[in-house]
């Protein structure tokens, strides 16, 4: 078995690691790992602030804004119950950040709202270029709407996001603090955007390493995650290295989901996941498991790996094949083993930040969480 090099993370000494609990490698419990509470601790002031500033029936695409939000069904029917959301993790990783370091988390709501406006727009735009038909268990915008009116609603969300993001100075945040959360926000925004052109370029080729996945990921992903909690920090806090330790935890988090992510698209659970097992190679995605298949399968593994991938469209031989390169190469396990450091890492950058009892259980319960997570 070819053993990867796990890539050191922005310089992070070697050493020994703060525990993760997690799973052991290449293993799924069956059942869903209970949600840290931050995921609901904040959500009902987050839920108000989304209800405040939804658009009403004047607006031409209303409809499909709040359906993609969860507040209307597909007629565009308004609902009093949200369905088919997400777990807002990135409003909660920001409030969280907040409290953590003992700010008044209330006044970080709209940018946690801005946050979600802002990935929630990345994800419908991520829909019409990927072709999927179908997010959170329910059709998506384009398919609903078609591309044009979907890609406007994107555009509403994201321009909505700055214009709720100033309403942090009515909080009684500093309009310091408020414009420099809003540079952060466009930053994270720029960088997402670069990362999602990355994966793009990814479809066209196979001449793809694993520091190129690493870098894509840390932009289309890591990016939002270390904006939400910078953001939280610094509303929180006037000392830079707080802020910073916390801007770092994030950049780790991002790698740590999404490369579970990559695991789950293709070994995860249809029932959790809503998505076929293998369903990432069917799509021939360049995710991790496979950019790391290629870059260490040897004679005709990797010449049957280039040849699916070089496939307008796969049966189920071609998906039986992958898959059993992907056991040769031990791809499941290395995808585990860096999982595993990035999260000690994202803990090691908290090591020094000022926190109670409780907030560093809760930072620590949410890496094990995403750690093992299984949808």
């Amino acid at each position: 078995m070819h053993r990867v090099t796990m890539y050191p993370s922005d310089g992070a000494p070697e050493g020994k690691m703060p525990k993760v609990k997690g799973l052991p490698a290449a293993q799924f419990t069956g059942t869903r790992p209970k949600l840290p509470d931050l995921f609901t601790r904040y959500s009902e002031q987050v839920q108000a602030e989304f209800c405040s500033i939804l658009p009403n029936g004047s607006m031409e695409l209303s409809d499909p804004f709040r359906y993609h939000l969860g507040w209307a069904d597909e007629s565009g029917e308004r609902l009093t119950v949200p369905q088919g959301q997400g777990k807002a993790l990135r409003s909660a990783l920001c409030l969280f950040a907040c409290q953590a370091l003992d700010g008044d988390w209330m006044q970080a709501v709209p940018a946690a709202t801005a946050l979600e406006l802002t990935h929630n727009f990345s994800l419908i735009h991520d829909d019409i270029q990927d072709g999927d038909t179908e997010r959170r268990h329910r059709p998506t915008v384009w398919r609903l709407w078609g591309q044009p009116k979907a890609l406007l609603v994107g555009d509403a969300m994201h321009a909505m996001a700055y214009q709720v993001a100033l309403d942090l100075v009515e909080r009684g945040v500093s309009e310091s603090k408020a414009l420099r959360s809003s540079r952060l926000l466009v930053e994270s925004c720029l960088s997402m955007i670069k990362g999602q052109s990355l994966d793009l370029e990814f479809e066209d080729t196979l001449n793809i390493g694993l520091a190129d996945y690493l870098e894509m990921i840390r932009l289309k992903t890591g990016a939002l995650f270390t904006c939400s909690l910078e953001i939280g920090a610094l509303l929180a806090s006037d000392e830079a290295q707080h802020v910073q330790a916390f801007a770092r935890y994030g950049n780790h988090l991002g790698r740590v989901f999404q490369i579970r992510d990559d695991v789950l698209g293709i070994w995860g659970n249809e029932e959790y996941t809503g998505k076929a097992s293998g369903n990432d190679i069917r799509r021939r995605k360049k995710s991790f498991p496979i950019v790391l298949a290629l870059e260490q399968a040897r004679g005709a593994d990797r010449d049957q790996l280039v040849a699916v991938y070089q496939k307008e469209s796969l049966v189920e031989a071609d998906v039986d094949r992958v898959l059993e390169v992907l056991d040769t190469v031990g791809a499941q396990d290395h995808a585990h083993d860096l999982i595993t450091k990035e999260a000690s890492l994202a803990l090691r950058e908290l090591e020094n930040a000022p926190l109670s009892k409780w907030a560093r259980s809760e930072a620590e319960s949410l890496v094990d969480f995403l750690v093992s997570r299984e949808y």
